[in-house]
């Protein structure tokens, strides 16, 4: 059985808000190779993946299934982008980018439910919402100075600033997976 660990939990989602915050601008340039009916195909399927999710409330808003489930989320994360490393930006590394992304978003609402259920006081989803608002503003920040570093020094391809942004989303992301570890204790 396990039981979560609000402090180090609460640390947890401050990084991975930092990640999104880090982020969110990339996707712009990972996901354009894509056709517009690639989003509306994912969108579909998406929406349907997340009525499967909502049927199995009954089973996994638990400790053990959110554990299993958010580091499920964050590895799957961690391994598109170490592809995106190691592999040409193609049509192919965005359409296994964009299906890796759509495959964390199936679990967002069910996450967020969770979470919520699990931290059962205000004063601590008080503490966790700012968290999460706060990583995400400085990752939001520092995304863009890092991108006006990287044109200052001559790299002006977008494809390039967001090859270079992926080491430190990479950090970020191997911090948010230790960080779920000890979000969670056995009782």
């Amino acid at each position: 059985m396990l039981t979560l660990v609000p402090s180090w939990f609460i640390r947890y989602k401050f990084f991975n808000s930092l990640f999104l915050g880090l982020s969110v601008g990339a996707i712009f340039t990972l996901y354009a190779p894509l056709e517009p009916s690639i989003y509306s195909l994912g969108g579909v399927l998406l929406a349907v993946a997340m009525l499967i999710v909502a049927r199995l409330y009954h089973t996994i808003l638990n400790t053990q299934w959110f554990f299993r489930i958010s580091l499920f989320v964050e590895s799957v994360l961690l391994l598109v982008m170490l592809y995106f490393m190691m592999h040409p930006y193609t049509y192919q590394t965005a359409l296994i980018l964009y299906i890796g992304y759509q495959v964390t978003f199936i679990f967002g609402s069910y996450l967020v439910r969770a979470e919520t259920l699990l931290l059962e006081t205000d004063t601590l989803l008080t503490k966790l919402d700012t968290a999460k608002q706060l990583g995400y503003l400085l990752g939001m920040g520092v995304s863009y100075l890092f991108y006006k570093l990287l044109t200052f020094y001559g790299a002006t391809s977008s494809q390039e600033q967001v090859y270079d942004l992926h080491f430190l989303l990479i950090a970020v992301e191997t911090a948010v997976i230790i960080l779920i570890f000890k979000s969670f204790k056995k009782v």
